[in-house]
C-alpha cells in the first residue's frame, strides 16, 4: 500500500510545465498543456444516472436488464455494466476479444465455456473469461443473478455474439 501511495503522490506532484517542457520526451502520451487539466479531472457518475436497457432478444434469452456503468475513457479501453438476469435468463454463446471479468453481486447463476461443464457462480465470486473463449452466463432456472461485467474494447468491439444456448444445453447440469 505504501508503494501505491508513493506512486499516486509522485504522479500528483508532476507539474504540467515539467510534462510539456523540456522533459516531454519522457512522457510521449501526455496531453497538451491546454487539455492537461481536463485529462486529469476526476469524473463522478452518480448512482442511478446511467441508462438501463432490456437485453436484446438476439443476445439474450429471458428477461435481462443492463445498466451501463462506464464507457472507455482514453487512453483506457475498459467498459463496464451491471447486468441482472431474471430466473432462466441467459446470454447467447459469445466471445470477448480481450477477455472479460464478471463480479457476481447478487443471486446465483451459471456459466459455461464451450465443451466444459456448467459451473455455479454466487455473490462474491469473480470470474475471468479468457480472450476468445466461447461461453455463456446467466441466472439459474430458479434464481436471479446480477453481475458487474468489465470488458476491454479492441477496435471498438467488446463482444462477438454467436448462436443461442438451447434449452437442452441450459438444462444439461
Amino acid at each position: 500500500m505504501k508503494v501505491l501511495s508513493l506512486i499516486i503522490i509522485s504522479a500528483c506532484l508532476v507539474s504540467p510545465r515539467t510534462l510539456h517542457g523540456q522533459n516531454q520526451a519522457a512522457a510521449p502520451n501526455v496531453p497538451s498543456a491546454s487539455s492537461f487539466q481536463d485529462w486529469h479531472a476526476i469524473k463522478i457518475t452518480r448512482s442511478g444516472s446511467q441508462r438501463v436497457t432490456e437485453g436484446a432478444a438476439t443476445h439474450f434469452t429471458g428477461t435481462v436488464h443492463i445498466e451501463s456503468l462506464f464507457d472507455a475513457n482514453e487512453p483506457s479501453r475498459t467498459v463496464g455494466a451491471t447486468v441482472t438476469f431474471e430466473p432462466g435468463a441467459r446470454t447467447v454463446w459469445h466471445t470477448h476479444p480481450l477477455g472479460q471479468k464478471l463480479i457476481v453481486t447478487a443471486g446465483v447463476g451459471w456459466i459455461q465455456q464451450w465443451g466444459g461443464p456448467i459451473e455455479e457462480i454466487r455473490k462474491g465470486d469473480v470470474v475471468w473469461i479468457p480472450p476468445g473463449a466461447k461461453h455463456w452466463h446467466g441466472a439459474t432456472a430458479t434464481n436471479s443473478m446480477t453481475h458487474i461485467a468489465v470488458t476491454e474494447e479492441l477496435n471498438g468491439n467488446v463482444v462477438t455474439w454467436l448462436e443461442s444456448v438451447s434449452d437442452e444445453q441450459y438444462r444439461n447440469r
